[in-house]
């Protein structure tokens, strides 16, 4: 086989990778959406086995990443994506995790705004990390990123908000305590998603 063929399989290669984990981190949070709108335990299993299937996707995107001399974008661009992305489906399965772990099975009104903002987000990062594959479309990347960041800064917001709530309405300290860390751990897959969109404007960059 031509050289330049196997070299051009094996950049390609990154890139589906990067997209199919990013296609299960999508899943994901539209799964968290779903369970806080229903609390439904069926979902936890669908998340677990998400979590898993993306879990291989970043060790078989590492395992390239350490067999493979030249790569298309910088291999420490790479291995950060990849793990960031890990993150946000890590922080999901936290939320959904503290929820049960603290025997929160009603619905919470702010918990479904916050996973309608972190599923809006996600999607943003998957607008963007999708258009890496065409470098021309340069203002499609940018504005998803900027998208990701407004979403983070709302997520501030929102969080201030909720807590400000919490500590006015709640009397139990134990709620309290329970609450906060489970609004605090939303914001926190926001803050991620913008990690997320600041490596891929800096890959932009780097290809301009």
């Amino acid at each position: 086989m031509d050289m330049g063929m196997i070299f051009k399989r094996k950049q390609d290669n990154f890139l589906r990778l990067i997209n199919e984990q990013t296609a299960l981190t999508l899943k994901g949070v539209e799964l968290l959406a779903e369970y806080m709108k229903t609390c439904d335990p069926k979902i936890v299993s669908d998340l677990t086995r998400t979590e898993k299937e993306a879990d291989e996707i970043r060790r078989i995107l590492i395992e390239e990443l350490n067999k493979t001399f030249i790569t298309p974008i910088d291999r420490e661009d790479i291995h950060a994506l990849t793990m960031r992305l890990d993150d946000i489906v890590d922080m999901i399965n936290t939320i959904v995790s503290r929820m049960r772990i603290y025997n929160i099975t009603g619905v919470d009104k702010n918990l479904v705004e916050f996973a309608q903002v972190i599923e809006e987000s996600v999607k943003a990062v998957a607008q963007a990390i999708g258009g890496l594959r065409n470098i021309k479309n340069v203002k499609a990347v940018f504005d998803a990123c900027v998208e990701v960041n407004r979403l983070e800064n709302v997520g501030d917001t929102m969080r201030d908000r909720m807590l400000m709530e919490l500590f006015e309405n709640h009397k139990d300290p134990i709620a309290v305590i329970k609450w906060k860390d489970i609004y605090q751990d939303a914001e926190t897959v926001l803050d991620v998603c913008e990690d997320v969109a600041n490596i891929i404007d800096s890959i932009m960059v780097k290809q301009a």
